[in-house]
């Protein structure tokens, strides 16, 4: 046992064996008070027991005098705590504006610190909280009014039950579940209970079966858009979650459709550099401002490129997803940056790799 942790067991032990005669008392001024005063008479007594005799005015007026010097000392030392008690009952109450002044270096100033951190952090958590339910609001809002509106105009006889309104109706409602699936997928990644059924993937296979996904999603879009894989240097395969992996491609993919001109191009890439396998994809469209680059996979952001609809959390989960499996995700630089610091944009995915080639991936 070392001395620190003897050192702990003995102040467990006193902690559990000394008695605490105190703390019936409910203002730790009075507590001081009584320390004082009880200090004082022991201090006196003993004075009286060796000497025999002691001035009784003059020990009770000095008695007196430390009792009110205690009593006006210790109102700066409790004044904090006092603070506190009253900011936690406005914080049950849903204020968090409430802060304690923390002047002083003792035990109780480092309290009064971490309580107003504290305090912050309830604070940004009650916002995020409350931007989740108005974003949340707003994307079922859009979808269901759209809906309600087609099955409207066909129960009232305005609008027939044609294919191009039924087409429409389904849009809107698989807008609704990619948003439900989104919130979900959020959900599980504040538990992390997600766990990763990890498999041996075909980079070639894999990629070619993401685009062409998206490219059927973006035809029954309407969108004009191309998809083109670059070559691969090799054979490439990496151990990962292929449904999850899926769906970081699948919102990638969608968004760079999404956002690219008519007629444009997609393209994705895959190469091994470092012991690291980096996919990018990246678009012809307007490109994200540079301000707004560290926050695109954050929860609802959508900045300047949020015109073609989606719920702003796909980056999000595709950030969560990456990390999941050990990696990073960034948008880089565009190859030919205009003025303005866009010219299409560019979202680097890098994972663990530690076999190419026809050997298992780890």
């Amino acid at each position: 046992m070392t001395r620190v942790t003897r050192a702990v067991a003995v102040t467990d032990w006193l902690d559990r064996v000394l008695p605490r005669p105190l703390d019936p008392v409910r203002s730790i001024k009075a507590k001081l008070g009584f320390l004082l005063v009880a200090s004082g008479t022991t201090g006196l007594a003993y004075f009286w027991w060796v000497i025999g005799w002691v001035p009784p005015m003059t020990s009770v007026t000095a008695i007196g005098l430390a009792l009110f010097t205690s009593q006006v000392l210790a109102h700066g030392m409790t004044s904090p705590l006092r603070e506190m008690t009253a900011a936690a009952g406005a914080m049950a109450r849903g204020d968090y504006t409430r802060r304690v002044r923390a002047t002083s270096r003792d035990e109780v100033g480092e309290l009064a610190l971490a309580f107003n951190k504290m305090a912050e952090d309830l604070a940004a958590a009650d916002q995020r909280r409350r931007e989740l339910i108005a974003n949340v609001s707003h994307e079922l809002r859009t979808p269901i009014t759209a809906l309600q509106g087609v099955l409207e105009n066909m129960v009232d006889g305005v609008a027939a039950p044609e294919p191009a309104a039924l087409r429409t109706a389904l849009g809107q409602t698989e807008r609704l579940g990619h948003l439900v699936a989104d919130l979900l997928d959020l959900s599980r990644l504040d538990a992390g209970v997600v766990p990763l059924r990890r498999a041996r993937i075909d980079v070639a296979d894999f990629l070619d079966e993401a685009i062409g996904h998206a490219a059927a999603a973006a035809a029954g879009a309407g969108r004009e858009v191309r998809f083109r894989l670059e070559p691969l240097p090799g054979p490439l395969a990496v151990s990962a979650d292929p449904d999850r992996l899926h769906q970081v491609f699948a919102n990638l993919l969608d968004n760079a459709a999404r956002h690219s001109p008519r007629g444009g191009a997609v393209l994705v890439t895959a190469e091994e550099r470092a012991g690291q396998l980096h996919f990018e994809v990246s678009d012809e469209g307007e490109g994200i401002p540079v301000a707004d680059r560290p926050r695109v996979f954050e929860r609802f952001t959508r900045g300047d490129r949020s015109g073609g609809g989606g719920t702003g959390l796909g980056l999000a989960i595709a950030r969560w997803v990456v990390e999941l499996h050990g990696g990073t995700i960034r948008v880089r630089e565009p190859a030919t940056p205009a003025g303005d610091g866009r010219g299409g944009c560019r979202i680097q995915v890098s994972l663990p790799l530690t076999t190419v080639g026809t050997g298992e991936a780890a």
